[in-house]
């Protein structure tokens, strides 16, 4: 490839590269054929896709982000997947002043070096989610949940970071954005603080050497919807181009509605176990704490997994109580996002829920990280 080639084509950097989000993205645009691609995570980027490069780079230091980004000429697209968290603030500390304002500097440390006169910046994505809505403060919220609604009244950073963007696009025009507002997302990305598939496979295979079929942990049935992470990355290449897409917020969702009893079954075929009999538990309290009994798994099995249980699975057991409601008595009111508006945008992508989990326990079997059914056999 020549260099004209090199400098025609569009430079996406995916910020939060480590990320169940960022990690799909990361994927999706290094293998489209117009398009260079570079992670930014305060880690050290490992496995990169062919053809990808690496960036890292603490978000919360200003002057490093400055160094870093305040003189490139190339960047094109923003994918900004990155989120900041304090210990034990997955969820109430979402409202935490220091949590809001620290997600609010991390995007101006990217935005602000990048937004120049001389930038060649054309357009940033960002993400917001479910909380939105007020689905982690609210009992109940009318279905289905629509972007053209009154913005929920309660402090959050999404409305920090959306309005700094709207402010600076509106100030200086060069650049568009898209919102995009996912619904429960899965993905294969090992530590996330949002991506339950690894603690669950942990759980299931914990059981599994116990002698125990699968049991479901969680607590009151709620119809919900989730998001393959890929679909994200794929929404966010069609909205890096589309004039459908700029200065837009979008919920995203796989397309079907689920609950986890009822996605259970697959859950547990796809991982070669039985379900057993339902048994609340928190798996926020109790996985973690299985260390030893991971590194034997680890051991037996030969797996290309970590061996510290908790670089592993992140807080994905405490995400994964949230999300199956741990604690909670039934009825719970769904919580369903319309996703018409992205639909009649242009974006089309979807994907069945079930067929979904079976494919990412399935990678992760694939790629060593979780036993199979054929491997238990062997031993």
């Amino acid at each position: 490839m020549n260099g004209t080639q090199m400098k025609d084509k569009k430079t996406a950097l995916v910020v939060g590269a480590t990320g169940v989000v960022g990690q799909a993205c990361l994927r999706h645009f290094a293998a489209l054929p117009d398009w260079n691609v570079i992670g930014v995570a305060r880690r050290k980027l490992a496995d990169l896709p062919p053809g990808a490069q690496s960036l890292q780079l603490d978000l919360q230091d200003r002057a490093a982000c400055e160094a870093a980004l305040g003189q490139r000429d190339d960047i094109t697209h923003v994918i900004y997947a990155a989120v900041y968290e304090q210990p034990g603030g997955l969820v109430g500390g979402w409202r935490d002043q220091d949590q809001m304002r620290t997600n609010l500097d991390m995007l101006r440390n990217v935005v602000e070096p990048l937004d120049r006169a001389s930038s060649a910046l054309t357009h940033v994505s960002i993400m917001q989610g479910g909380k939105a809505y007020g689905v982690h403060i609210h009992p109940r919220i009318a279905v289905p949940a629509r972007e053209r609604w009154p913005r929920d009244d309660h402090e959050n950073f999404y409305w920090l970071q959306e309005d700094f963007l709207r402010e600076r696009q509106a100030r200086v025009g060069r650049w568009h954005f898209s919102i995009f507002r996912p619904r429960i997302v899965f993905g294969d990305a090992m530590g996330s603080n949002m991506n339950p598939i690894p603690a669950i496979g942990v759980y299931a295979w914990l059981r599994h050497e116990r002698g125990l079929d699968l049991a479901y942990p969680g607590g009151a049935e709620r119809v919900n919807q989730a998001i393959d992470a890929d679909l994200i990355a794929e929404a966010c290449a069609w909205a890096a181009t589309s004039p459908n897409a700029r200065n837009e917020t979008f919920n995203l969702d796989n397309g079907d509605v689920f609950t986890w009893q009822n996605v259970w079954p697959a859950i547990a075929d796809a991982l070669g176990m039985q379900v057993s009999t339902p048994e609340p538990q928190s798996l926020g309290a109790t996985v973690p704490g299985e260390q030893k009994a991971w590194e034997a798994i680890v051991d037996k099995y030969g797996l290309k997994a970590p061996r510290d249980l908790v670089g592993f699975i992140g807080q994905g057991a405490v995400y994964a109580d949230f999300q199956m409601n741990h604690g909670k008595e039934a009825p719970l009111a769904p919580v369903i996002m319309s996703s018409v508006k992205v639909r009649q945008a242009g974006f089309n992508g979807c994907i069945d829920t079930e067929d979904m989990f079976r494919k990412w326990f399935g990678q992760l079997q694939a790629r060593g990280l979780l036993p199979t059914a054929e491997m238990a056999r062997a031993k």
